[in-house]
């Protein structure tokens, strides 16, 4: 299993949801299915509309889990992915569970001291599982 964390230099919230946006693109065109775990519905309802407006030449297509668990990118908050064969961005504070079902998970990481410290958290708790996450610089 590949995990990777992407770590912003910004402490802006709404910069690590465009870092999302940028990610699910790039699987997308690589026609790999996202799973994206927001930490609540606010959340989940930000990206939804983030996703709509994030490249005005191009549409992603999206869908929350309630109104389509299988679209090419979906949103969701406590549901599991329907195929494991995903790239799961997390945004929860959580790491997913069960972790072994995934091949690649993506934590983005933003200086907020609260996502910080929780990020650090996750990756410790990674490694204490057995993986081995990687930390990618932006």
């Amino acid at each position: 299993m590949r995990i990777d964390f992407y770590v912003s230099p910004s402490d802006q919230l709404q910069e690590r949801l465009v870092l999302v946006c940028q990610l699910a693109a790039k699987a997308w065109q690589a026609q790999l299915s996202t799973f994206i775990r927001c930490c609540d519905l606010a959340q989940a309802q930000q990206l939804d509309e983030l996703l709509w407006s994030f490249r005005s030449a191009s549409f992603l297509p999206h869908n929350l889990y309630q109104d389509n668990p299988q679209a090419p990118i979906v949103l969701a908050v406590d549901e599991q992915p329907v195929d494991n064969d995903v790239v799961f961005i997390n945004l929860a504070m959580q790491i997913p569970s069960p972790i072994h079902h995934f091949n690649r998970i993506i934590e983005i990481v933003c200086q907020a001291p609260e996502i910080l410290q929780k990020s650090r958290e996750n990756f410790m708790q990674y490694r204490q599982l057995g993986y081995q996450p990687q930390r990618v610089e932006l």
